[in-house]
Formats: structure tokens, sequence, C-alpha cells
């Protein structure tokens, strides 16, 4: 069972490292048109939709990323503690 949690933690991890790029790819002109940002559009859009109709933007600013983020943290620290990995 530890091994599940590993994998389940880990992949929760390398999850939100793929919403950070995201975010980072909003500051660069046509990063989310390459083959790649469409990719990872395609894999964050789905997670993050939920929490954009809850919390809209600042003006410029979008935070609805920062709270997912802590979420999914949130559901790794979880997962550790029920797998006890």
């Amino acid at each position: 069972m530890q091994m599940i949690g590993g994998l389940l933690y880990n992949a929760i991890y390398i999850y939100s490292f793929f919403i950070i790029g995201y975010i980072l790819m909003s500051w660069f002109p046509n990063a989310r048109e390459s083959s790649i940002g469409q990719f990872i559009g395609r894999i964050v859009e789905p997670y993050l939709e939920p929490f954009r109709r809850f919390i809209p933007p600042l003006g410029m600013i979008d935070l609805s990323p920062i709270v997912a983020i802590i979420v999914l943290r949130m559901a790794g620290v979880g997962v550790l503690a029920l797998f006890g990995a």
C-alpha cells in the first residue's frame, strides 16, 4: 500500500508542476498555442475550470491556479496520511 501511496503522491506532485508550467506559459507570447502548450492545456484546463467558476480574476491576475495548486498539495498530504507513505 505504501508503494501505491507514493505513486499517487508523485503523480500529484508532477501534476502541480504541469499547472505551474501552464501558468508560466501565459507570460510568453504564443507559448500556449504551441504543441506543448496545447498538450499541457488539455491536461490542466479540466482541473482548473471548476476553480475559475468560483474565483473570478482580479483584473489581469487569475488566482484560481494558485488555489488549485494549494488544494492539490493538500490532497497529496491526504494521500500520504491515508497510505502511510
